[in-house]
């Protein structure tokens, strides 16, 4: 068997340097045409070429990735007749990239399984900055076998590579991740207004906290809006946020899971998003929390 053919849709932040760590590390790679037309020119300029559905592009690549907004997104690829399962062959695996809910997944799964092919999750974990270079988590949920079928492809573009057991577990702990950084945020932005509003400065603040042992590397990057107005430090949307925590949510109602502090993670994500904040990033919470507050803001948001 020749070297496998590769499929990537959604090169967009995230997708862009995977699918330019696939291309360049070897693989024949074939790309779904995107709304941002200069990473589609700039991948097809290095070798990629371009299909025009979904459909079109599975009939061409042994295993396809998946990076896109979340499982409506990935269903509706999925199926219809221009979907992957209408134009894959026996065989074909789909590997979900995106930050989708675990119950899709597993449906997903068992209507691929009854065409003959295989649907697998790998969400991201880390930024843009390190698609680029290659160095991403990779949470994969897969039987052994197909595993290890895949995983030189993944180690394309991740650096870390964590294989968490059967389809759905690796959905499952991307949300949990997920849920513990955009806790560490709704904290961070409540305790600087606080802090602020009794009388301390944001500087003082970040003195204190980012020198101390609750610092960590979200900490950085979160703070690099509210201390030096760096937008593109954490490129990561309210509405990407609020989606992942409703996610959640579900989860843990359907599995009977008390979840207080997560709901309430949850709403501030909600509140600033109904607020017409949707696509700043997650950062930009401490100014919306501080204004809620009647503190006033260092940077536009």
């Amino acid at each position: 068997m020749g070297q496998a053919v590769i499929g990537f849709i959604g090169v967009g932040l995230m997708g862009a340097g995977m699918a330019k760590n696939i291309l360049t590390k070897g693989y024949p790679l074939v790309i779904l045409g995107h709304k941002n037309r200069e990473p589609v020119e700039r991948l097809k300029a290095l070798g990629a070429t371009e299909a025009h559905t979904a459909r079109e592009l599975a009939a061409q690549c042994d295993i396809v990735h998946l990076c896109v907004t979340g499982s409506p997104q990935v269903e509706a690829l999925m199926n219809g007749p221009d979907g992957l399962l209408a134009g894959g062959k026996k065989g074909l695996v789909i590997i979900d990239c995106s930050t989708s809910d675990p119950v899709s997944t597993q449906q997903l799964a068992a209507l691929a399984d009854s065409h003959g092919m295989h649907f697998i999750d790998a969400p991201l974990g880390r930024t843009p900055v390190e698609a680029e270079a290659g160095t991403l988590d990779a949470m994969v949920g897969a039987s052994p076998d197909i595993f290890e079928q895949v995983k030189p492809v993944l180690s394309c573009w991740a650096g870390n590579i964590v294989h968490l057991g059967p389809v759905g577990l690796g959905h499952t702990m991307k949300l949990v991740n997920n849920f513990v950084a955009m806790g560490y945020a709704a904290l961070f932005s409540e305790a600087l207004a606080i802090a602020r509003k009794a009388g301390l400065s944001k500087e003082q603040f970040h003195s204190v906290i980012g020198s101390g042992r609750m610092r960590s590397p979200f900490y950085d990057t979160f703070m690099k809006w509210t201390m030096n107005g760096d937008e593109n430090a954490h490129k990561f949307t309210i509405s990407n946020a609020h989606k992942d925590m409703r996610y959640l949510s579900s989860l843990a109602n359907q599995i009977g899971a008390l979840h207080p502090i997560q709901s309430m993670v949850k709403n501030s994500f909600a509140s600033m998003e109904a607020q017409g904040y949707a696509q700043k990033y997650v950062p930009m919470l401490a100014d919306f929390v501080a204004t809620q507050n009647g503190l006033p803001v260092s940077h536009k948001f």
